[in-house]
């Protein structure tokens, strides 16, 4: 077997970055009211900028699983069976604590209102297991992580583009007998996701939980995806034709992606087959063109706000979560009115602009505020890491 290529590629972390800069600038506009389109997630079917950031974390984590587990030349054993379900236990525990910690401040606010003494107050609050979303980004991050290394240490590498066929083209048979295109809770992924998990434990979008049982089934062929470019990429020594196999895989996957979405939407919410074949299409392309800007051309300069994002991204994006509860949740008077202290910037913003860049704003002064902190640790070359 051939082993990947040992030169580290700068790109990698950029791209990285931008999708952890991403995700935190469309998770925390100043107010989701006044948001410009670009930064919104398609209401169904289609792709906006912001639908990307996510997939985008997805392939790199893939790529980056190519490297990792080839420390262990992909051979299964109990000391590398041991590490994986131990980081993705971690993993979700982290989702679940993020999810547990901001239902637990906005019970603990809606609380106020019955004049509870403050310990009865907090324990209730914090005692919300029986409504706590098990789902979500980290969570699907986890699962993904955990099936797809067990598959890659287990499996020949060269059947895998099969298992990824398999897998999405099972997937869309689902979708298309199980009403899987409807946006609403006849949806086959809805039903399961009702019956399995139980309305408490869901975020609802109409029906729908974005990251659901089912709809991890193509998101683990997402990840497969990833890992099968990594190891194209990791391989092939001369940096010029990692580039070119790069920009060929990745147009080759976006017209094919686009071109399907006739017979099959664009969709995130369902995490639709095209969906997966079109956004990794772009985001090798993408890695395409930052290997050649940044590792041939070397133009560097510009990037290191972003390698601050791309070193550390689980980091980043759990300190991003943590730091919009609580600002979410701290609550206090202003001009009559109680706020938060998101409320509070949008609102004096919102005097000196207009309230759609007003809201923008604040996202971006968000992003610097986790870069600041991203930035000291980048600098002092710490590296946080399950």
């Amino acid at each position: 077997m051939n082993k990947p290529a040992s030169q580290r590629i700068l790109a990698v972390d950029i791209l990285r970055g931008i999708t952890i800069a991403g995700m935190i600038l469309v998770n925390n506009p100043g107010s989701w009211s006044h948001i410009y389109t670009p930064l919104e997630h398609a209401e169904w079917n289609g792709l906006t900028p912001t639908d990307l950031v996510f997939p985008f974390f997805m392939f790199i984590m893939g790529m980056s699983m190519y490297i990792s587990l080839s420390k262990f030349n992909f051979q299964f054993s109990a000391p590398t069976a041991k590490k994986i379900i131990k980081r993705t236990i971690l993993l979700y525990l982290v989702g679940l604590a993020i999810a547990w910690f901001s239902l637990t401040c906005r019970t603990f606010n809606h609380l106020g209102e019955e004049s509870l003494p403050f310990f009865e107050r907090l324990g209730k609050a914090m005692w919300n297991f029986d409504k706590i979303r098990l789902l979500g980004v980290i969570p699907r991050l986890a699962i993904c992580y955990g099936v797809v290394s067990f598959i890659v240490i287990s499996v020949k590498q060269k059947f895998i583009p099969y298992l990824i066929a398999f897998l999405l083209l099972g997937y869309f048979i689902l979708l298309m007998f199980g009403n899987g295109f409807a946006f609403d809770k006849t949806n086959i992924l809805s039903i399961v996701d009702f019956k399995i998990l139980g309305e408490n434990h869901m975020y609802i979008d109409n029906g729908i939980e974005p990251e659901g049982i089912l709809s991890t089934i193509p998101a683990i062929a997402h990840v497969l995806l990833g890992f099968f470019i990594g190891k194209i990429m990791m391989e092939t020594k001369d940096i010029h034709q990692k580039i070119e196999r790069l920009f060929i895989v990745g147009a080759t996957l976006t017209f094919s992606g686009f071109l399907l979405s006739y017979g099959c939407p664009i969709n995130k919410k369902i995490w639709s087959p095209t969906f997966v074949i079109t956004t990794i299409g772009l985001a090798s392309t993408l890695l395409a063109l930052l290997i050649w800007i940044i590792d041939v051309k070397g133009h560097k300069k510009w990037c290191r706000f972003f390698e601050a994002f791309g070193v550390n991204p689980l980091f980043m994006y759990v300190l991003a979560a943590f730091i919009t509860i609580v600002f979410g949740n701290i609550k206090f008077s202003f001009d009559d009115e109680l706020r938060n202290i998101i409320g509070f910037f949008f609102t004096n913003f919102s005097k000196i602009m207009t309230e759609l860049n007003a809201s923008l704003l604040y996202a971006i002064l968000f992003v610097a505020l986790n870069w600041g902190i991203g930035y000291v640790l980048y600098k002092r070359k710490i590296y946080i890491k399950l």
